[in-house]
């Protein structure tokens, strides 16, 4: 099966984006981020059109997460991240498709750094960890898949100096990528290609397409007992290359399930 990952950056103004990609690329689950439509607004029958059945969670103008199933309904495990009551962004849902349960994470960008911005990002991180834990002891095959707005290393970013304040590269954000790893999750894109660059993103700015300026910011964390399921890894850039792109391009895995 392969699972993709894509920060979508507003689902209904790329909408032919995504179809061409999902139609080119034939991924079997694929966790959406940054929806940016409220919930009624979520385009259900198009995707309905190319086989793909959904569950996500909207937000008016920002934020937004989604799951898509080929073939399949996925199952609707949980449509927040538990641990604040009072935080009601969209950027976390999960859900069971076939045996697997899936997430979509939108973690918080958390600029500018520091201020209140960086500290919701970093609380939010500690949460995520929780949630991580409970699943890892549940014994589940758990894929925590989506954008982590978090580049794990220096080989993770293109050669710069320019972005040294920027809350994606800060040692706490990497530091705590690191402790979430830490609790035994495989790095399923770095597992296969150990070195080199691994872009999932690149800034409308400064011509950073252009120019191969990219980062690495889309990540799947895989259970143990998926880790050694691993095939095969791979973004596809030539998404990012299209007319009226997002400024990310989908990432995907292959598993031998």
């Amino acid at each position: 099966m392969r699972f993709a990952t894509y920060n979508i950056n507003n689902i209904n103004r790329r909408l032919d984006n995504l179809l061409a990609w999902l139609a080119k690329a034939e991924p079997d689950v694929v966790s959406l981020q940054e929806l940016k439509a409220e919930q009624q607004a979520f385009p259900l029958k198009a995707l309905r059109s190319l086989g793909y059945e959904a569950v996500w969670q909207g937000e008016r103008s920002w934020n937004g997460v989604a799951i898509l199933a080929r073939h399949h309904a996925p199952v609707l495990t949980c449509t927040s991240l538990p641990g604040n009551a009072a935080d009601h962004q969209a950027r976390y849902i999960e859900a069971a498709v076939q045996g697997v349960l899936v997430t979509s994470i939108y973690l918080p960008n958390g600029n500018p750094q520091p201020g209140p911005k960086f500290d919701y990002k970093l609380a939010w991180f500690e949460r995520l960890a929780a949630r991580a834990a409970e699943l890892m002891a549940s014994g589940a095959p758990v894929i925590l898949a989506g954008d982590y707005n978090v580049v794990p290393t220096p080989q993770d970013i293109y050669p710069t100096r320019s972005l040294d304040n920027n809350a994606l590269i800060q040692p706490e954000s990497r530091q705590a990528f690191a402790r979430l790893l830490s609790q035994g999750w495989t790095d399923a894109m770095r597992k296969l290609q150990p070195e080199g660059p691994l872009w999932t993103f690149w800034d409308y700015k400064f011509e950073r397409w252009q120019k191969d300026k990219g980062m690495r910011l889309d990540h799947f964390l895989l259970s143990p007992n998926l880790s050694d399921r691993l095939i095969d890894t791979g973004v596809d850039r030539w998404v990012r290359g299209q007319e009226n792109a997002s400024d990310h391009a989908p990432a995907w895995i292959t598993l031998n399930l």
